[in-house]
């Protein structure tokens, strides 16, 4: 046991939270990192300067709180979402994370039940730790696929409270079908599970791959849960939202923070919104590199999951934690995600996408796999 380890064990730690792992990835000082899934385009200098501007205006009255239910913000998220939805449908925090916390804070808790498919998000089981709910887990089939039929049957077996459906999933990459969701809704109904469909990623869906904001009509225990920080480049700026009834908006009015988000990420929001079509556009550059790391990873030999994010999950690998080695060694940083024989890279700017393939190919050369 490590002295921190020691330390954190004599204080009056919640019997729950006694031998967790803090949520987290390697930060490392070397010239690609990939391991993240940010958008490694950053943002363009137009954007900056709105930025910069909305929030030297914000500054302006910081000895006042901000907009406590961010008004301008919902409207702009709304619009930027379509689907019909307007202000009300739409709640934001802190990162999706924040949102996600908030949810569970509302509709989990002692007493109840949270279920996702692993390997997912690794936040899903964590979140629910922090706020005292019982964490179940789904099977996925061995591709790491999952059926409507598979899907609702186990929920029904768990009759959970919360469901957790990632899409595109995380690591995996892979995109759900519109029928997986509405077949767990419904499966769900005897709980009367609240269904929270996390795509942070869906901006970089392929061309048709529908998004799950189109059935939100009519389903008011269905949540779509989004993000900022990946398509649009704020990863630093922690700006996550979701669109929902509003009766679900309301519950989530229960448990936040007093004046949760600050003035000055409501300001930059603000800006990045107003200038969409600037960041998206990087968004297109990202897919394409996304897909020819799939085609080449395929010529390599290995096998890459079909992707629907900005990363790719592969495998066909012995030793993942070699050729993890030596990629960094080459100054490349990806993400070994603990899953055997599996790593899983982003999908960065042309150069960089460039120099990971180049550094692996050297590696399968070299017998290293």
């Amino acid at each position: 046991m490590t002295e921190q380890l020691e330390r954190l064990n004599r204080l009056p730690l919640r019997d729950d939270l006694r031998g967790l792992t803090p949520y987290g990835a390697p930060q490392l000082d070397v010239p690609i990192l990939l391991n993240v899934n940010e958008n490694t385009h950053g943002l363009p200098a137009s954007v900056r300067e709105a930025i910069t501007l909305s929030v030297e205006r914000a500054v302006a009255g910081l000895n006042r709180y901000p907009d406590r239910e961010f008004t301008e913000l919902r409207d702009r998220l709304a619009a930027y979402l379509g689907h019909g939805l307007s202000a009300e449908n739409i709640w934001a925090g802190n990162g999706s994370n924040e949102v996600l916390q908030q949810i569970l804070q509302a509709f989990g808790g002692p007493g109840r039940t949270a279920m996702s498919f692993p390997p997912t998000y690794s936040m899903y089981p964590l979140l629910a730790s922090g706020t005292g709910t019982r964490y179940v887990t789904g099977r996925r089939s061995d591709d790491f696929g999952l059926t409507a039929e598979s899907a609702a049957e186990q929920v029904r077996a768990q009759a959970p409270n919360i469901v957790f459906l990632c899409t595109p999933n995380n690591p995996t990459g892979t995109a759900l079908s519109l029928d997986v969701v509405e077949a767990v809704y419904e499966a769900g109904a005897a709980s009367q599970a609240i269904v929270i469909v996390d795509e942070a990623y869906g901006e970089f869906f392929h061309a048709g791959t529908p998004s799950a904001l189109e059935l939100l009509p009519g389903r008011e225990r269905l949540i779509v849960s989004r993000t900022m920080s990946k398509a649009f480049a704020l990863a630093g700026a922690r700006i996550g939202y979701m669109a929902a009834a509003p009766e679900v908006t309301d519950a989530l009015r229960l448990v936040r923070l007093p004046y949760h988000l600050s003035a000055i990420t409501q300001a930059t929001a603000n800006a990045a919104l107003e200038h969409a079509d600037a960041l998206l556009a990087n968004v297109e550059d990202i897919k394409v590199q996304r897909d020819r790391i799939v085609t080449e990873l395929q010529d390599l030999g290995l096998k890459p999951a079909p992707s629907d994010a900005n990363f790719v999950f592969f495998g066909g690998m012995e030793n993942p934690r070699a050729v993890w080695e030596g990629l960094l060694e080459a100054g490349v940083l990806v993400r070994d995600v603990g899953i055997p024989g599996h790593l899983r890279v982003t999908a960065g700017t042309e150069p960089e996408t460039s120099a990971f393939l180049a550094r692996l190919r050297d590696l399968l050369a070299a017998g290293i796999r």
